[in-house]
């Protein structure tokens, strides 16, 4: 677990479910919005923290296909809520205005249509998708029944993350024209190669796969290491890189992608997981590049900030604690050739005289109010604003898509093992029909179904 995570769930755990009189004394009680949790792992457990927190939010019902998740979840509930092992029959709870969906990844998009599609607006968690084709079915689900959609990236909620925005935006950074992303820890040697077996009694096996492909049960495909394995997720890349690239994508846009070149593997892990322990990947864009890199097995001392802006003027780094701008002297450009100042030969360059040697090319500022409890509280806050208000989220499904779509071109172009040209307003991969394929992925029945009625689907 993250600090971050730590951080989230230690703010939101043990917050009492409220008795129904309490309820009934909250002010403004008409206005509260009856809020439904489908998943209750690591993340729908800080849901509920959350959203207790906030007075108009009236926690009525859980859905989760293990019955020991379910059990946990209740009493944090109001008193006379509901729990289901099939989330469809909490999205026919008319109770049910909102769902927030914490499930593994392969379940987010489906979850989140069949809610819009129920009449529901929906709070989903990042990676907004397990494949490319996906975040198009949900826009268009969404656009279709009128839903507010608010996606996970939390990130955006937080008034230190709004003030770098502006800051760069407003061209304190002068012109970016890269972008440094990161992710490091170490787990080496791995989670073991426990064996296929029986799922255990608590937990709906094939109910928990929905439209994954039907596998056997291993301990590692299951609650929280889905992650590491294509059927169900993306790796560190969807996980930890989203929340960075979606940064990017709100502060400089990544609508303008040209291309994706990823290279690694699982080098070092030796586990049954599968997605890459060493994975670096570069982003072109029209005028700038970005890179993204994640090292499974070797954390050493930890940079501060997993995310850095270059421009001309210096270079921003910011995490969920703050950031910091960091100005570059304004040096003429002859003063930065090596030897300059000792002399070159005659014939080679001079140095330069300059009247305000002290001089910088932008302003430094730092910040470290950030706090990562308030950023899930304030982002659960702008959901309900938006429920009631029918405006735009802070994190909307068309940034989400674009996010998604970056991420998983980079896993595409891993596994391919070679760079992908990306044609943005065709959302297709340029000339390679291979890739262009694997942009879509089939729903195991009876799920296939569902995405059918939904009139979307390959």
């Amino acid at each position: 677990m993250t600090p971050d995570r730590r951080a989230f769930l230690h703010a939101t755990a043990g917050t009492a479910a409220l008795s129904a009189a309490a309820y009934a004394r909250v002010p403004g009680a008409n206005d509260r919005v009856g809020v439904g949790f489908v998943g209750y792992g690591l993340m729908g457990k800080g849901h509920v923290g959350t959203f207790a927190r906030l007075a108009d939010a009236d926690l009525v019902a859980v859905a989760d296909v293990h019955r020991g998740r379910r059990e946990e979840c209740l009493p944090r509930l109001r008193n006379d809520a509901t729990a289901h092992p099939d989330f469809r029959k909490l999205l026919d709870d008319k109770r049910v205005s909102a769902v927030v969906v914490s499930t593994p990844d392969h379940w987010h998009a489906l979850v989140t249509m069949l809610a819009c599609a129920a009449g529901k607006d929906v709070y989903v968690e990042k990676p907004l998708t397990l494949f490319v084709r996906e975040g198009e079915w949900m826009q268009a689900v969404a656009a279709r029944t009128k839903r507010v959609v608010q996606v996970g990236t939390q990130q955006r909620s937080g008034p230190h993350y709004r003030r770098a925005h502006d800051l760069i935006r407003g061209g304190k950074l002068g012109r970016v024209h890269s972008v440094r992303m990161s992710a490091v820890r170490n787990i080496h040697p791995g989670f073991g190669n426990p064996p296929d077996g029986e799922p255990p009694a608590d937990l709906d096996w094939d109910a928990w796969l929905g439209p994954a492909p039907p596998r056997k049960y291993n301990p590692n495909r299951g609650l929280y290491h889905f992650r590491w394995f294509w059927d169900t997720a993306g790796g560190q890349t969807t996980n930890l890189g989203a929340h960075h690239l979606d940064i990017v994508d709100w502060v400089i846009g990544l609508g303008d992608l040209r291309s994706v070149a990823s290279a690694g593997g699982r080098f070092v892990v030796a586990d049954n997981t599968e997605t890459p322990d060493t994975q670096d990947t570069l982003f072109a864009f029209d005028r700038w590049t970005a890179t993204l890199s994640h090292r499974e097995c070797s954390a050493g001392e930890r940079p501060r900030f997993g995310l850095e802006f270059h421009g001309t003027g210096g270079r921003l780094g910011i995490d969920r604690g703050g950031f910091k701008l960091v100005a570059d002297p304004d040096t003429p450009a002859g003063n930065a050739v090596p030897g300059v100042k000792e002399g070159h030969p005659v014939g080679g360059p001079k140095a330069v005289a300059v009247a305000n040697p002290g001089k910088l090319r932008a302003d430094a500022v730092e910040d470290n109010s950030g706090s990562s409890a308030e950023q899930y509280l304030a982002h659960a806050r702008n959901f309900l604003d938006c429920v009631k208000s029918r405006g735009a989220p802070v994190s909307d499904l068309a940034g989400a898509h674009r996010t998604a779509v970056a991420c998983h071109l980079a896993n595409l172009s891993l596994r391919l093992g070679r760079q992908l040209r990306w044609d943005a307003a065709k959302q297709d991969v340029v000339d390679d029909k291979e890739a262009s394929a694997m942009l879509v992925r089939p729903y195991r029945k009876p799920w296939d179904a569902e995405l059918k009625a939904l009139g979307v689907g390959p």
